[in-house]
Formats: C-alpha cells, structure tokens, sequence
C-alpha cells in the first residue's frame, strides 16, 4: 500500500501561509492537512472556513480536513463547498455516523472517521465498508506538539488487520507526534497515511524528511 504524507497547518507559519503551501507543493507533500477545532468537543480554536476558502484558491494539493467538532453534521457541506477533498470527523461526536458518512458521500468528497486514543478500534469496524479512511489519534485531539502515544501502535494494527480480513481498501492514517522515528513504528502496525507538524516544518531539509516519513532512512 503507498504511503502517504499530510502536512499539518497548525506547525505552518500563518502569517506566510501562502509561502508555507508552496514548499509543501516544491518538497514533494501529499496532503495539507488541516485541523478545525471549534473549542467545545476539544479545548482549543483554530480555525475554518474563511481559511479553508484561502487555502484552496492557491493550491491544488489534497485537503485532508479533520473536524473536532462537536456537530460535524451540521457543517459538512459548507466545507465541502469550500475545497476540502476529504472530511474526518469523529465518532465521538455528537452527529449519528452513519448520516455524517452520508452526508460527506452526497457532497462528493471521501469520508474518513476518527478516534481518540482512548476509544476502541471496533468502534469503527461497522463503518469500515463505508469509509476510505480511518484516522487514529496518537494523541489526544485539541493541541499539536504533544508526545505519541504508545499504547495507539496496538489500535492501529487492530484496524488494519479488520481491514485487510474484510478485503477494503481502506487508508488508515495516524497523527500525532509522527516523525522520522515513529514512522517507521506506525507503518509497521499498518498506518499509511502520516501527519506530521513540527517534524516536517522544523526540518532543515523538507522533502528529504517527508521521505524519511515514507520509508526508513536517515534524515
């Protein structure tokens, strides 16, 4: 399975946003993804539309929108009109799944759903033939920058294994404290799509660490 690299937004210079994308674009990135937080299902506010709208004017790169959000329901198409190519939304939110995979679906944008790293990986195998991808927290959602989270290798190994026994072709993605060491960790377990922040805008050498995120070598 191709391994996968989304960029997260919350590590990238906000005042030159523009100029951030663009070296994602030069350093070979695959996806931008963008964190929404709307301060209720977690502690913290980021940002939403009105960027999300700036974003997709300057870049064709995908946009991997991840809502923590307590009522994904109720704002899936207003990002889907907005350029999001995939919406994750948490099964932990207060939207019924089902409807929410539905809605993302109608839209015509690939739904994904996401877990804590407190919640069961067979919370989401029911909704496994629905989706085209799985996010795993290897944190717990609401800041970036925290430390991954061991215990998350055995969840993520969980829903790969349920993926390939039911012969999907589903992606499962991490994030959390991903970088040129934890990569190799999670890949192992079955991740192949990795998000990483402040491993990839801190490096010296961009594209030379997203490689790194891909496939084992030094960086």
């Amino acid at each position: 399975m191709k391994n996968y690299v989304s960029a997260s937004v919350l590590s990238a210079d906000m005042l030159e946003l523009g100029k951030e994308i663009k070296k994602l674009e030069d350093n070979g990135i695959d996806m931008l993804h963008f964190d929404v937080m709307d301060g209720i299902f977690v502690p913290n506010i980021t940002f939403g539309i009105p960027v999300l709208q700036q974003v997709r004017k300057v870049t064709d790169i995908t946009l991997d929108v991840h809502l923590m959000i307590a009522d994904p329901l109720k704002y899936v198409k207003r990002f889907a009109d907005s350029g999001a190519d995939l919406i994750s939304f948490h099964i932990e939110s207060d939207s019924d799944t089902l409807e929410t995979i539905k809605a993302i679906k109608e839209c015509g944008v690939k739904p994904a759903l996401a877990i804590k790293p407190a919640t069961p990986a067979e919370s989401v195998f029911e909704y496994l033939p629905y989706l085209d991808m799985v996010l795993v927290m290897t944190v717990e959602p609401g800041f970036g920058g925290q430390s991954f989270i061991t215990e998350t290798v055995d969840k993520i190994r969980a829903v790969r294994q349920k993926i390939t026994e039911l012969g999907l072709d589903v992606n499962v993605e991490v994030d959390g404290g991903i970088n040129g060491v934890t990569s190799g960790t999670v890949r192992e377990a079955g991740a192949n799509v990795l998000v990483s922040g402040s491993y990839l805008f801190a490096a010296g050498n961009m594209a030379k660490a997203a490689q790194a995120l891909k496939e084992d070598m030094p960086c």
